[in-house]
């Protein structure tokens, strides 16, 4: 008998120390009224969020033919929750079902367009981009400085199909509508919200294939989180963004090609001399240790700068700078700052489409 009342003290400390852990009170019942609420509008892009699998325990090898796509407007059916926080409206801007979700420059203009427009419209208050992991940090950084406004763009997605047992798409989806109705994230460019992690667009990098942890910001971390009880901020972005970027608000029909190399043991140079002759304006090279390059690799580079060819040094590492050295000034090649080599060449691309001289390239990169 006292082994037993031991038994179940215990059991209700431990469901009481639980209990203690979520929130006292959940949502209020959802609103039938919600016209006072922020108007946030949810576009789609596609992506893993967007998907369907066979089964539930199916997370990895989703989609295909025959296996229905998540609409926009099923996010909606299937969290009602949202119209507690904001009025959410959707607008579709997938690839078509057959491509599945390999997107081209089109489609990513498409949506720059769509953004700059709604950002001028004096009803919405916010906008949430969905999109597939892969690419969806360079998406979002192309946003960043095309975008012109101060108004929120949340970028969100999932590592799990929407059909997933533990699927993470719709808290990431609820959170990230969150994000985009808080008056505390205008003016902070285009934001990244997965896994309760508030990143900024210029600084998020996917670093793990499945896992959803997988967002970071791998040099400067998160600048704020969507906690349970509220979305909360640390710090400011100080890189040039949205309505403070040169390239905001402007429509380019096509970018100037850019190309990315890998430096690797005998890395050869000759594929940058195709890639030369085949007509590209700029160059990224993705550097060993602090931005190195092969021998072979360099004198390539030296004969694409003797061309016009504009070059920028990043780093394999993922984490650090790549640094103005005396050789590296010298050389007037680039440096990437802590940039990968996809969004570094974005960078670029615009930046050619103003000037390829080296100094004032060189200006861009230091600021954005």
């Amino acid at each position: 008998m006292k082994t037993t009342f031991i038994f179940a003290a215990f059991a209700l400390l431990v469901s009481s120390s639980r209990a203690q852990e979520i929130p006292p009170k959940g949502l209020p019942p959802i609103t039938k009224d919600n016209s006072a609420l922020p108007h946030v509008v949810l576009i789609s892009m596609g992506g893993t969020i967007a998907s369907r699998a066979t089964d539930r325990m199916n997370i990895t090898n989703y989609g295909g033919k025959g296996i229905p796509r998540v609409d926009p407007g099923d996010w909606i059916h299937d969290l009602p929750e949202l119209a507690n926080i904001a009025r959410v409206t959707t607008e579709d801007f997938r690839p078509p079902a057959d491509r599945g979700n390999v997107e081209t420059f089109q489609e990513m203009r498409n949506v720059a367009k769509r953004l700059n427009e709604l950002a001028l419209d004096p009803t919405v208050d916010g906008m949430v981009v969905t999109h597939g992991t892969n690419t969806m940090a360079e998406v979002a950084f192309y946003m960043n400085l095309t975008v012109k406004t101060d108004k929120p763009i949340v970028f969100v997605g999932s590592q799990r199909p929407w059909s997933g047992i533990s699927g993470d798409g719709p808290l990431n989806l609820f959170n990230a509508v969150r994000v985009a109705a808080t008056p505390a994230a205008h003016g902070k460019g285009v934001l990244h919200c997965m896994n309760q992690n508030i990143n900024t667009a210029r600084d998020v990098t996917k670093t793990s294939a499945y896992r959803v942890q997988t967002f970071k910001g791998i040099d400067v971390g998160a600048i704020g989180f969507a906690d349970p009880d509220k979305v909360v901020f640390y710090r400011e972005p100080t890189r040039r963004h949205t309505d403070g970027s040169e390239f905001a608000g402007m429509d380019f029909p096509t970018l100037p090609p850019v190309e990315v190399f890998y430096a690797y043991t005998d890395a050869p140079g000759y594929v940058i001399d195709a890639a030369v002759d085949h007509g590209v304006k700029g160059l990224v090279v993705d550097g060993t240790g602090a931005g190195s390059p092969t021998v072979s690799e360099t004198e390539a580079l030296k004969r694409a700068q003797a061309k016009g060819v504009v070059v920028v040094i990043t780093t394999r590492t993922r984490s650090g700078r790549v640094q103005d050295t005396p050789r590296r000034t010298e050389s007037k090649m680039v440096s990437g700052d802590n940039l990968p080599p996809e969004k570094a060449r974005l960078l670029l691309q615009l930046a050619l489409t103003k000037t390829s001289d080296w100094s004032e390239v060189k200006r861009y990169f230091d600021e954005y």
